[in-house]
């Protein structure tokens, strides 16, 4: 009985710990998936950009007069380099991570400098919210995002 107790009492106080350093990792590579993501963009790789998508996503970027579904999620990439525009660079300002289960939300700010085909620059800043569907093999794809351009007051 008392090894019993022993047993449940090491195990209480280790699960939080094993628990907090799952939970760590998981928030590690959901931010590289994120940083990914931006990367892709830069690059105009819209293959691997896609991959990042989970088949059943719905979601609405702030250039779409509605809410899109995968087979839409690379237009705006698309209508940017068909003007000649290409992502110069960017910064994402991260923001509160939560995980429940099998998903996670992230938001963030991104900071980007777009360079047009005469390579003028212009600044802009959006925030961003993605929710991320971890797969039975450990994949995690977007299933859901919303995006707004931040004004000049930072809102």
């Amino acid at each position: 009985m008392i090894r019993v107790l022993r047993l449940l009492i090491v195990t209480a106080l280790i699960s939080p710990t094993l628990f907090a350093a799952d939970r760590s990792a998981d928030e590690q590579k959901i931010w590289s998936l994120e940083h990914d993501y931006w990367h892709f963009v830069q690059a105009n790789d819209l293959e691997h950009y896609r991959g990042l998508w989970h088949a059943q996503f719905l979601g609405w970027p702030y250039v779409s007069p509605e809410p899109v579904r995968k087979d839409h999620i690379t237009d705006w990439m698309t209508d940017r380099t068909g003007r000649g525009e290409s992502l110069k660079s960017y910064y994402l300002e991260r923001l509160p991570i939560q995980l429940v289960d099998n998903v996670a939300t992230t938001t963030y700010r991104i900071k980007m400098i777009w360079s047009d085909k005469r390579g003028v620059e212009q600044p802009a800043t959006v925030r961003v919210i993605h929710t991320w569907l971890c797969s039975p093999s450990g994949a995690w794809q977007i299933v859901s995002g919303m995006s707004a351009p931040v004004d000049a007051e930072g809102h």
